[in-house]
């Protein structure tokens, strides 16, 4: 990678960046950042990117929480954890969130939870209870549900 770039080639090489794949601002400020960019340009590419529609917060975080729903099956509290670490704002969350049909959600829930107890191959009934509970609420799934679940679970295969 070269140490220096004109404006112009940082815009191009941005957008591509941005085009391939949904960027927040903080990605996209930082890969300026790590091509050396002083903040004056950062600030006139970033409202390029903008203007241009390449860069769009709320297409990346409507984009991202039904990703992460659909293809890592996260729970609502683990979509929104990493869209505030993203710098996203709350009102953008909410937005995104609203991508994720209750029924999407809660078959989504029901399966990953079904799947994974079978899946724990321990005799211990408190350890397997532990490890499910574990699992699902680090997938970002609320507590309420999971322990609804784990109770379900649990009388539907008694040790």
């Amino acid at each position: 990678m070269k140490d220096v770039f004109s404006v112009k080639e940082a815009i191009h090489k941005i957008e591509f960046f941005c085009s391939y794949q949904e960027r927040c601002h903080e990605e996209v400020v930082a890969k300026l950042s790590s091509m050396k960019m002083y903040p004056s340009e950062i600030d006139t590419i970033m409202v390029h990117l903008i203007a241009n529609n390449f860069l769009n917060e709320e297409r990346f975080a409507c984009s991202f929480a039904r990703g992460k729903h659909r293809i890592k099956h996260w729970g609502k509290i683990r979509i929104i954890n990493e869209l505030k670490f993203k710098k996203i704002s709350q009102t953008l969350i909410n937005s995104a969130l609203k991508e994720i049909t209750p029924e999407e959600y809660s078959a989504t829930f029901h399966a990953l939870a079904e799947r994974h107890w079978e899946s724990i191959r321990e005799k211990n009934s408190l350890k397997k209870k532990k490890k499910f509970c574990d699992y699902m609420l680090r997938r970002g799934f609320e507590s309420n549900l999971v322990f609804e679940k784990v109770k379900e679970l649990e009388v539907a295969a008694p040790e």
